[in-house]
């Protein structure tokens, strides 16, 4: 079906190039550097495997913004090969550091191309929470939503998507500035491992310590559990995203097959590598739709 808009997004929302190739989803890079060298993100799984080996050998990842410039390009670019509107989807403005410089972009367009609609989504969603926000999106844009009908659906669902994650060293944590070097320390002495989530205002925060990685798994378990008790979970789907630790993925994804039946689809993916540099391997994220957003 034609549409007189499109969909875009960023590598941030870590699904794989193959999904959005297919689905012609055009999305803008942020970059990586690992010494003097800087790269793309380029949503490839095979990318994402051999960063999260090369960090367990120690390589060190940083990650910068991406410019008022390189936006406008984007953009630009959608433009001339498009000419339609654009309803962009990035992660959350709380966790980004790039927001302002896309919103001066298309700040900038809207006076260059008055008859172009840029609409700048605050998605209140991370890493796979916001994949499987574009994922439902696109569903909808392939059944022929109109640009309004899509946007008043994305703001009614968007804080309905759950976000669980658990990190297996605090060291990358530390390193971002979202826990203390002595509760790093101390965490790793006695094996801590904090279980995450993302609350309707977009940021990360911590909703429960544990002892040992099982714990923290069966904690995402329980609560995935408590989120879905009464409702009805049949055709449910559950979109996961790993670095490097695929069996501990395979782990939730079974307890949570013998809990919900009639769940339609897991998916397992490796996490994004712009996420990934500030949580380091180890870490497990799950997203599902759930009535609300709980700790």
């Amino acid at each position: 079906m034609e549409h007189d808009y499109i969909i875009a997004t960023a590598s941030t929302a870590d699904l794989t190039k193959e999904y959005l190739e297919e689905h012609n989803i055009p999305f803008i890079k942020y970059s990586y550097s690992v010494g003097d060298d800087v790269y793309y993100d380029d949503c490839c799984e095979a990318t994402r495997d051999k960063v999260y080996k090369d960090m367990r050998n120690g390589a060190i990842l940083t990650t910068a913004a991406i410019n008022t410039y390189s936006y406008k390009e984007f953009f630009e670019n959608l433009i001339k090969k498009e000419n339609k509107d654009i309803i962009f989807l990035d992660m959350s403005k709380a966790m980004s550091a790039s927001h302002k410089f896309a919103e001066e972009a298309i700040e900038e367009l809207k006076k260059e191309h008055p008859a172009i609609k840029i609409i700048y989504v605050d998605t209140c969603c991370v890493s796979g929470g916001l994949g499987f926000l574009v994922m439902n999106v696109v569903e909808r844009y392939e059944s022929g939503y109109s640009f309004d009908d899509m946007l008043k659906w994305i703001e009614e669902n968007k804080l309905h998507i759950a976000h669980r994650f658990t990190v297996d060293d605090l060291t990358y944590l530390k390193r971002g500035g979202r826990v203390s070097n002595s509760a790093a320390l101390i965490g790793s002495l006695l094996n801590i491992k904090p279980v995450l989530y993302v609350p309707n205002e977009g940021t990360l925060l911590v909703s429960s310590k544990v002892r040992g990685r099982r714990k923290a798994l069966n904690t995402i378990i329980d609560s995935i559990k408590s989120d879905l008790e009464g409702t009805d979970t049949n055709g449910i789907r559950f979109l996961f995203n790993h670095a490097d630790c695929l069996e501990d993925a395979k782990y939730v994804r079974d307890k949570l097959l013998e809990a919900f039946p009639g769940i339609k689809e897991i998916q397992i993916t490796g996490l994004g590598v712009v996420i990934g540099a500030h949580c380091g391997p180890g870490l497990l994220a799950i997203f599902y739709m759930t009535d609300k957003r709980n700790p």
